[in-house]
C-alpha cells in the first residue's frame, strides 16, 4: 500500500506540474504512471486520471485568468466542440483493447517530452502584438476580407475542438500539447494566454471525460483516485504560479524535462522492471 501510494503522489505531482507549466493534460503523466507500474487497467486509469485533470485544470485556468493570460471568448468554440466529441472518444476508448491504450500513453509521455525541447514553443506577446497590429491596418482597407478570416477562425476553431475532444476522450491525453499547438501556430495566440486559454478548456473536458468513464466503467481504486486528485491540485497550483512569472524558455526546458525523466522512467520500468 504505502508503495502504491508513493506512485500515485509522484504521478499527480508530476501530472499538476506539467499541467500548470505547459497545460498538459493529467491523464499524459498518470495513465502510463498506473498502467505502467501499478499494472491498472487502462481505462480505470484514465479515468482516475481525467478526474485528476478538473481540479488542477480549474486552478491553474483561475491563476492564468488573474494573470491576463487567458481568452475565454475566443475559445468557446473550441470548447463546445470539443466537450462533444470527448464524450464520443470517451465511449470508442471502451471498446478498444486496453493494452494499446496504455502502450500508447507510455509512449506519448516521451515524445511529448522532446517535443517541449526538442521544438519548443517560440511565440511571444510581442510577436502575437506584431500580426494583431499588421491584421487590424489590412482588416481597415479591406473589411470583407476580415470577415472571411474571422470565419476561417472559427472554423479551425471548431474543427480543432473536435480533434482534441477525441484524443481526450479517447486516450486520456486531454489534448493539452494539441491544443497549445493550434493556440498557438494556427490561432495567433502567445504561448502564456494559450496555456491558459487550454487549461480552462480542458477543466471542461475533463470533467466529460471523467464523467463518461466512470458511468461506463465505475469510480474504480477510490485510494488512487482521492490521492491522485489531490496531489495532481497541487502540483498544478504551485506550477501555474510558477509558470506566469517565468519565461517561454525556462517554461517549454522544465516542461520538457519533467516529461522526458518520467516517460524514460516508465519505459524502464515496462521493459526492464
Amino acid at each position: 500500500m504505502a508503495y502504491s501510494l508513493l506512485i500515485y503522489t509522484i504521478a499527480g505531482l508530476g501530472a499538476g506540474i506539467s499541467t500548470g507549466l505547459a497545460g498538459l493534460s493529467a491523464a499524459a503523466i498518470i495513465t502510463p504512471m498506473l498502467t505502467t507500474i501499478l499494472g491498472f487497467n487502462a481505462y480505470e486509469a484514465i479515468g482516475i486520471a481525467l478526474a485528476s485533470d478538473v481540479l488542477a485544470s480549474a486552478v491553474s485556468a483561475y491563476t492564468y485568468y488573474k494573470n491576463k493570460n487567458i481568452d475565454i471568448r475566443n475559445g468557446l468554440v473550441m470548447l463546445v466542440t470539443t466537450l462533444i466529441f470527448t464524450a464520443i472518444g470517451s465511449f470508442l476508448a471502451s471498446l478498444v483493447p486496453q493494452k494499446a491504450l496504455g502502450d500508447f500513453s507510455v509512449y506519448m509521455t516521451l515524445l511529448l517530452g522532446i517535443k517541449f525541447i526538442v521544438k519548443p514553443v517560440i511565440k511571444t506577446e510581442e510577436n502575437t502584438e506584431v500580426i494583431e497590429s499588421d491584421e487590424l491596418s489590412i482588416a481597415s482597407d479591406v473589411l470583407t476580407s476580415a470577415k472571411n478570416i474571422k470565419t476561417q477562425k472559427y472554423i479551425k476553431s471548431a474543427v480543432a475542438g473536435c480533434v482534441v475532444g477525441f484524443i481526450c476522450g479517447f486516450i486520456g491525453a486531454g489534448g493539452g500539447m494539441m491544443m497549445l499547438i493550434i493556440l498557438t501556430s494556427v490561432l495567433g495566440y502567445s504561448l502564456k494566454t494559450a496555456v491558459g486559454t487550454s487549461v480552462f478548456i480542458m477543466s471542461f473536458t475533463a470533467f466529460t471525460g471523467a464523467t463518461s468513464h466512470m458511468v461506463i466503467g465505475g469510480l474504480g481504486d477510490i485510494v488512487a483516485l482521492i490521492t491522485c486528485v489531490v496531489t495532481t491540485l497541487l502540483g498544478a497550483w504551485v506550477a501555474s504560479k510558477f509558470a506566469n512569472k517565468a519565461t517561454q524558455e525556462k517554461l517549454n526546458r522544465v516542461t520538457g524535462g519533467v516529461l522526458v525523466i518520467l516517460g524514460a522512467l516508465m519505459l524502464s520500468i515496462k521493459f526492464f522492471g
